[in-house]
């Protein structure tokens, strides 16, 4: 299958390496052809990884996953041009974190609205899947890094979609049992608003491999 990655951040640059070590053919899109990380990843990947633009991305990628910082998800994601992702799955991977200069986080949108959503309504052609955003980049292509069983959510309006996203997802080694499907593109909000949680976490145990383990009674 032809994945395109919308930005060459650490989460990008993962997602495309992992997808190509899987025999996907992936082009890693930056908002310059000349940009140094997606290059350097594109001369590693081999012949199945290309460098390019978010607009070469788009149009390259039978899925197209979108890998920037929420706080310019839609920016990139207009560059990327609404006709080359009408159609397609589109997997949020954003989180719309924001801080402060002294280090505060907080979250732009939150509480009535997610960056899932302002993408699904930005282009309502795309089918648009939240995904793999409250783990970090090592964890979301290998969940075997932390022991135990533990937990993925999805969320999205096309049931289809989700299916397809399902199979990428157990492809990087997530067992169909712990992908959890929260429903409509809506549970992104609460998703999205894990992170800050997430964070303070992460800066409590030193390192970023932890998950959360849903439980119940039933």
């Amino acid at each position: 299958m032809r994945f395109g990655v919308i930005g060459t951040g650490t989460v990008g640059r993962t997602l495309a390496e992992k997808l190509v070590e899987l025999g996907h053919e992936v082009t890693l899109g930056s908002r310059t052809k000349d940009n140094a990380a997606a290059n350097d990843w594109a001369d590693r990947a081999g012949p199945y990884g290309h460098a390019g633009t978010f607009a070469e991305a788009a149009e390259f990628g039978e899925v197209v996953l979108n890998a920037t910082s929420g706080t310019v998800s839609l920016q990139a994601l207009e560059a990327a041009g609404a006709e080359r992702l009408a159609g397609k799955v589109l997997i949020d991977v954003s989180n719309p974190l924001v801080f402060s200069a002294t280090g505060e986080l907080s979250l732009e949108p939150v509480n009535t609205d997610s960056v899932g959503e302002q993408i699904q309504r930005a282009h309502p052609d795309a089918f648009v899947v939240k995904a793999l955003n409250t783990v970090t980049a090592p964890v979301m292509v290998d969940p075997a890094r932390i022991p135990g069983e533990h937990n993925l959510f999805i969320a999205g309006e096309d049931v289809e979609a989700k299916a397809k996203v399902r199979a990428v997802l157990e492809e990087f080694g997530w067992p169909a049992g712990a992908i959890i499907d929260l429903g409509g593109i809506e549970a992104a909000r609460g998703m999205e608003m894990m992170m800050p949680f997430w964070i303070t976490m992460m800066r409590h145990l030193g390192h970023a491999d932890f998950n959360y383990s849903i439980r119940t009674a039933n």
